[in-house]
């Protein structure tokens, strides 16, 4: 996995040289966030190392998806991530899952499927938001609705005093 700071998520969620406003809000970051941690969890992450873990390395080996060798964690994560993949269209959740679970960059998605220019910034953005929303993020802060709003005071007092006899 890319270090957080360079991650492509991060970098279209800060603002531009000329302090434009970034592309993604703070809760598409939120959201991929979640994602990148979900994935985790779920071990579908690629392995950059080898492992020399005795159960992997040599004997029997039964395929990697195995539900006997993974962990409630890995399984319950990979039903999160199934029911997500089942919400999203296709081809908001393949970039989604490609940026943010597999750290590819943007240009190599446009490039593997011949998309024009730019495309994937957008989608990537369209995924985002239907993500959030399937986490219960939303751009502005919401709460559960409340009573009249009171004061400690019966009545706003006079920003000046009449000082006049």
């Amino acid at each position: 996995m890319p270090r957080p700071e360079e991650t492509t998520v991060l970098r279209l969620s800060t603002r531009g040289k000329d302090k434009s406003p970034p592309f993604l809000a703070p809760h598409h970051l939120a959201a991929a966030d979640r994602l990148e941690r979900l994935v985790a969890r779920a071990r579908l992450a690629p392995r950059l190392t080898m492992s020399y873990d005795p159960a992997r390395a040599g004997g029997e080996r039964r395929a990697s998806n195995d539900v006997l060798e993974m962990s409630d964690t890995a399984a319950t994560a990979r039903q999160k991530l199934q029911r997500l993949a089942e919400a999203l269209a296709p081809d908001c959740w393949n970039v989604v899952f490609d940026v943010c679970g597999m750290g590819k960059g943007l240009q190599t998605i446009e490039t593997e499927r011949q998309w024009p220019r730019r495309s994937a910034k957008l989608v990537l953005r369209i995924g985002l938001e239907q993500v959030a929303a399937q986490f219960g993020l939303s751009p502005h802060a919401q709460g559960r609705g409340s009573g009249d709003t009171t004061g400690w005071l019966e009545a706003r007092l006079p920003l000046i005093a009449n000082t006049s006899p």
